[in-house]
C-alpha cells in the first residue's frame, strides 16, 4: 500500500513554514544589529536565505514535520521540530564555517534564528491544534480567543459537570481524554483528592477543590451534576468512604474499574461504568511474572474446556494476552461459544481462535478433537458448580466432573500434553455436598498423574473460592431481589465465603501453571472471608436503599449440602510455600489409584441408574471427611 507524498493542505504549511523562517531569519538579524541592518548584511542574509530555507525544510521533511496531523500536535511533535530546528542549525553553521569562514555574517544570527525557528514553527503547529478544536464548537476565532485569554473554560452544551475523586495519573489521563473529544458529555469542573499537597493547586487548570470528606460542598460551589472515582488502587476502606461521601451529596457516581480488571492495565473513558460490588472489596493488583507465564504459553496450542463459563471465558482472553499460536475453546453450550468465538476474534485478530462444540464427557469428541488439534497446554474449567442442583441430581455432577475430567487425563497423558492444570474449589474441602465431593475425586485423579512415573504430562490443581458476578453466584441474585422491591433471602446471618475477582483468579490460575512441577495443589489466598448477610446489605446501600428499611432481609436457612463456612486446607495437606505472594502450594496425600478407579466404574453405573443414595455412599468410601446428607429430596432413588 503507497503511502501519499501530499496530503491535502501540505502546499499551504509549506508556504506558511517558508514566510515563518524567512521571517525568522530576517528577524536574528533586526535583534542583532539593534533593528537597523547595515548594508553589507543585507546583501548576506538574501544571499544566505536560500541556504537556510532548503536546509531546514529538507531537515523538517526528515524529522516528519510534514506527516503528523498538527490538530493533534503532542509533546512529541514539539522535540521533532527542535531537532529538526537544531541539525538544521548546525548544518547552516558548519557549511559557512568550511566554505568562507563566516565572512560577512555574525555568528550570533544562527543561535537566534534557532530559538525563533522554534518558537514560529512550534506556535504555528500549536495554534492549528488549538483553532480546530475550538472550531468543533462553532466560531473558531472566539472560542480560541476565550481557550487562550482564559475568558471562559470551553463547556459542551448538552454535557454533565463533572467532579473527578483522585488528582493523579489516571484522573489526568480521564481528564485529557474528556478535554480532547468534544463527543463526550462531560465538563470537568474539579478534581477531589486527600493529598494535603495536591489542595489548591490546578491540573490543565482545572482546581483541586478538597478532599473527600468535602465533597458536598465542592459538589455545591462548582454544581457537578456527577462523579467519577478515578483510583484503580484504591482499597475496600477508601472506596466504602468515597461511596458513602457521594451518598450524602445525593450525586450520582461512576467508577474506573481497579487495574486487576483491565487487561492491558491502562484506563480510559470507555472503562468507566456503574459502581458494583466487586468495588468494595478493594482486592490488590496481582504482580505477574509474565515472563515465566509467556514461557510455556507464547507459540503454544492452548485448550481451555468449560470455555464459555465464568472461569474459562475470561482465562480465555487472559491466556491471548501471551500470544499462544493457537487457542481452542472447548464448550458444549452454543450460545456462550459464539459470544466468545466472536469477543476473542475481534480483539485478538493474530491468534488463531477455533471454537469446538463438544462435551467433555464423550471420549470420542475429545479424542478427534485432541487428534486434530494437537494441544500443548489444557486448562480444565468445565464443571458443574451448582451445590443445591447437585444435591438433587448428583449422577450430573458424577458425569460432567468425575468422568469428563478422567476422559480428559487419560486423552492428554496419551497425547502427551505439556501441562494440565484443573481448575478446583474451596467445596473440595472437607466437603458435605456432593458438587465439592466431586470436585475432590477430580483432584484426586489429578494429583495421582504424577505419583506414578508413567505420564510426560505435568498435572496440577489450582484451588479457590467464589467469584464475583460468576454464573449462579449470590450477587446476580440479590440484584434480581433488590430491583424487584425485596426481599432479599440469606440463607444464614452468620454464613461466610471467600471471594475474588474472576480477573484476579485467572491470572493466579495462569501464574500456578506456570509455577507448577506435577502433583501439586495450589491455593489462592483468598483474604478474609466476607459474611454474605454484609454483602446483602452493601448491596442494597449500593443501590440507594436502607436494608430492613427500604428492602427487608429474609434468612432462610441453609440448603443442601451448604457449609456455614468455607477452608482452603484439608487435614494431611502439607504447605509448602511459593515465591509469590497470592498462591499457596499444598502436598497432599496420594490415594491408591486403582482402587480409586474401581470406586469410579462403580459410580459411573450408579450414575447411570440415577441412584442418588448409593453415589453418595461411594463418594464417602473415596473420600472419608464427606459426610452425605441423606433423603434431601424424596422424589430421588
Amino acid at each position: 500500500m503507497k503511502t501519499r507524498l501530499f496530503y491535502k493542505n501540505f502546499f499551504v504549511v509549506l508556504g506558511v513554514d517558508i514566510l515563518l523562517l524567512s521571517l525568522a531569519f530576517y528577524l536574528s538579524h533586526f535583534v542583532r544589529f539593534d533593528f537597523n541592518i547595515p548594508d553589507d548584511f543585507w546583501r548576506s542574509l538574501y544571499k544566505a536565505l536560500p541556504l537556510v530555507l532548503i536546509t531546514k525544510l529538507i531537515c523538517f521533511y526528515f524529522f516528519d514535520l510534514y506527516r503528523g496531523m498538527w490538530r493533534y500536535t503532542s509533546i512529541n511533535d514539539m522535540f521533532n521540530v527542535s531537532k529538526a530546528a537544531f541539525i538544521s542549525s548546525l548544518i547552516i553553521i558548519s557549511f559557512l564555517l568550511f566554505t568562507n569562514r563566516f565572512k560577512g555574517f555574525s555568528r550570533s544570527i544562527f543561535l537566534m534564528d534557532f530559538f525563533f525557528t522554534f518558537i514560529f514553527i512550534a506556535g504555528f503547529r500549536i495554534s492549528v491544534r488549538v483553532i480546530y478544536e475550538q472550531s468543533i464548537e462553532g466560531n473558531p476565532w472566539k472560542n480560541t480567543l476565550k481557550a487562550i485569554f482564559g475568558v471562559l473554560a470551553r463547556k459542551r452544551t448538552n454535557s454533565k459537570n463533572l467532579l473527578i475523586i483522585g488528582a493523579g495519573d489516571c484522573g489526568e489521563k480521564i481528564y485529557r481524554e474528556i478535554r480532547d473529544n468534544l463527543k463526550l458529555p462531560y465538563n470537568v469542573v474539579g478534581f477531589i483528592d486527600d493529598n494535603p499537597v495536591k489542595m489548591g493547586r490546578k491540573i490543565h487548570g482545572i482546581p483541586v477543590l478538597s478532599d473527600i470528606s468535602g465533597l458536598n460542598y465542592a459538589v455545591k460551589s462548582v454544581h457537578a451534576e456527577e462523579v467519577l472515582i478515578a483510583i484503580p488502587s484504591a482499597s475496600s476502606q477508601q472506596m466504602r468512604r468515597i461511596i458513602e461521601n457521594c451518598k450524602k451529596s445525593r450525586i450520582r457516581f461512576k467508577t474506573i474499574p481497579g487495574y486487576g480488571e483491565l487487561l492491558d492495565g491502562r484506563v480510559s473513558v470507555n472503562s468507566i461504568r456503574e459502581v458494583a460490588y466487586r468495588d468494595l472489596l478493594g482486592r490488590e493488583l496481582v504482580k505477574l511474572d509474565e515472563e515465566k507465564i509467556g514461557s510455556y504459553l507464547k507459540g503454544q496450542i492452548i485448550l481451555v474446556t468449560g470455555a464459555g463459563g465464568s472461569i474459562g471465558s475470561e482465562l480465555c482472553r487472559q491466556i491471548c494476552r501471551f500470544q499462544p499460536e493457537k487457542l481452542v475453546l472447548y464448550e458444549r453450550a452454543e450460545s456462550a461459544l459464539y459470544d466468545l468465538s466472536l469477543d476473542l476474534k475481534q480483539n485478538y485478530n493474530d491468534i488463531e481462535i477455533v471454537s469446538h462444540l463438544a462435551d467433555i464427557r464423550d471420549m470420542h469428541q475429545l479424542e478427534k478433537a485432541f487428534d486434530a488439534f494437537k494441544p500443548q497446554v489444557v486448562f480444565h474449567a468445565a464443571a458443574y458448580k451448582h451445590v443445591p442442583m447437585l444435591e438433587l441430581q448428583p449422577w450430573k455432577a458424577i458425569k460432567n466432573n468425575i468422568t469428563g475430567t478422567r476422559n480428559l487425563i487419560e486423552i492428554s497423558n496419551r497425547c502427551k500434553v505439556k501441562r494440565f492444570v484443573l481448575v478446583s474449589t474451596d467445596k473440595a474441602v472437607k466437603p458435605t455436598n456432593v458438587m465439592g465431593a466431586s470436585k475432590r475425586v477430580a483432584e484426586l485423579l489429578s494429583q495421582n498423574q504424577n505419583g506414578n512415573n508413567e505420564t510426560e504430562t505435568q498435572f496440577m490443581i489450582v484451588r479457590f473460592g467464589n467469584v464475583v458476578g460468576s454464573a449462579g453466584s449470590v450477587v446476580p441474585l440479590f440484584k434480581k431481589q433488590i430491583a424487584k422491591g425485596g426481599p432479599v433471602t440469606v440463607t444464614h446471618p452468620d454464613v461466610t465465603r471467600f471471594f475474588m475477582m474472576i480477573p484476579e483468579a485467572c491470572q493466579l490460575i495462569l501464574q500456578a501453571g506456570a509455577m507448577g512441577n506435577g502433583g501439586e495443589i495450589f491455593i489462592l489466598k483468598m483474604g478474609t472471608s466476607i459474611k454474605i448477610d454484609d454483602m446483602a446489605r452493601d448491596l442494597i446501600r449500593l443501590s440507594g436503599f436502607e436494608p430492613d428499611i427500604d428492602i427487608k432481609i429474609e434468612y432462610t436457612g441453609l440448603r443442601p449440602g451448604e457449609k456455614l463456612f468455607e477452608e482452603l486446607i484439608t487435614e494431611g495437606e502439607n504447605i509448602v510455600p511459593t515465591n509469590h505472594d497470592k498462591i499457596l502450594v499444598l502436598k497432599g496425600k496420594e490415594q491408591n489409584l486403582t482402587i480409586m478407579n474401581g470406586k469410579i466404574e462403580q459410580l459411573e453405573s450408579l450414575a447411570d441408574d440415577q441412584n442418588s443414595e448409593m453415589i453418595k455412599t461411594i463418594l464417602n468410601k473415596i473420600i472419608p471427611e464427606y459426610q452425605p446428607e441423606r433423603n434431601v429430596d424424596s422424589t430421588r432413588k
